[in-house]
C-alpha cells in the first residue's frame, strides 16, 4: 500500500539532505527521511524549517508533501506514507486519532489568522469585507471540508453580526462564490491571477504574495487559527518524527514559523 502512494509523495515533496562530513570508516548510509504531510499555507514555512531542522541535526532527514488537510488525512486514511501530519486546524488532526490512525492528543505547533484578500488592481472596488455580498463580486472560496472554508464560514458569521453589514449577509457572500479549489494554495493562485475578485485565506499567505492586497478586517471578528500536528500510527520512524514536532513547537522551531507571518497557538 505504501508503494501505491510513492509517485503522489515524489511529485509534491519538497526534500532536503544534509552532509556529515567526512569519516574515517566506511560511510553510513543516510538515514531515512522523515515524512511529514502538511497542510498547503504551510509550504514555505515549512521548506525552511526543514532546513534549519537539518543543519542543526547532522544526520537528519526530512521530507514534506503539501496540500489540503482535509485531502492528507483522507491519503492517510488509505495508506499514504507518512510519519506526521501537520493540520491547518484540531479537527482533522483529532480525527485521525479517534479513527485510529494516528498517536493523540493532537500538538498545537503555530497560529494564524484570516484574511480576505483582492488582485493588486482590485477590479471589483472592494474597500471593506462588507462588499463581498455585493451583486456580481466573484468570491474564490475552498472545497467543503477543507480547513480554511470552516474557518471563513465562522468569519462571515461574525462579520453578518457587525454593525452596518447588510441583513443577509452571509447568503448573499455564499451566492457570491464562483468556484470552490481544492485547497488553500489554489484561492490565492486564482485571485493573484484575476480569476476572482476575493478570496478568504490565511494571513501568512497574503504576507507571502506580492499579487494581494489585504481588506481590513474588523479585530472582533477576525478567527483565531490553530495548527495541529500527530504522528502517524504506522509510522516505522516515531522517535524522529516526534523529535521533529518538539523541534517545531520549541523556541528554534516557533522563531522560524513567525518569520513567515506565524504565531504561537
Amino acid at each position: 500500500m505504501r508503494a501505491r502512494w510513492l509517485p503522489l509523495l515524489l511529485g509534491v515533496a519538497i526534500a532536503a539532505s544534509c552532509s556529515t562530513g567526512p569519516s574515517t570508516g566506511a560511510s553510513k548510509p543516510a538515514a531515512q527521511p522523515v515524512t511529514v504531510l502538511a497542510a498547503s499555507s504551510l509550504r514555505a514555512a515549512f521548506a525552511a524549517a526543514g532546513r534549519a531542522y537539518q543543519a542543526s541535526h547532522p544526520g537528519t532527514s526530512v521530507s514534506f508533501g503539501f496540500d489540503a488537510s482535509s485531502a492528507l488525512r483522507t491519503k492517510i486514511e488509505q495508506g499514504a506514507p507518512a510519519d506526521l501530519f501537520a493540520s491547518a486546524d484540531v479537527t482533522n488532526a483529532q480525527k485521525l486519532v479517534d479513527d485510529g490512525y494516528a498517536i493523540g492528543p493532537p500538538q498545537p505547533f503555530a497560529g494564524n489568522r484570516l484574511a480576505i484578500v483582492v488582485p493588486l488592481d482590485n477590479p471589483a472596488l472592494i474597500q471593506t469585507p462588507a462588499d463581498l455580498a455585493k451583486p456580481g463580486v466573484r468570491v474564490v472560496a475552498a472545497s467543503e471540508g477543507v480547513p480554511i472554508t470552516a474557518y471563513a464560514t465562522q468569519l462571515i458569521a461574525r462579520l453578518a453580526g457587525q454593525a452596518g453589514y447588510p441583513g443577509g449577509y452571509a447568503t448573499k457572500v455564499a451566492a457570491n462564490v464562483a468556484s470552490r479549489e481544492d485547497n488553500v494554495a489554489a484561492v490565492v493562485a486564482k485571485v493573484a491571477i484575476g480569476e476572482g475578485d476575493a478570496g478568504i485565506v490565511y494571513g501568512t499567505d497574503a504576507l507571502a504574495s506580492p499579487r494581494l492586497k489585504e481588506v481590513p478586517i474588523p479585530t472582533p471578528a477576525n478567527v483565531s487559527v490553530t495548527y495541529a500536528a500527530v504522528v502517524v500510527k504506522t509510522s516505522s520512524r516515531t522517535d524522529a518524527a516526534l523529535a521533529f514536532l518538539a523541534w517545531l513547537r520549541g523556541s528554534t522551531g516557533r522563531a522560524t514559523l513567525v518569520r513567515f507571518g506565524f504565531v504561537a497557538p
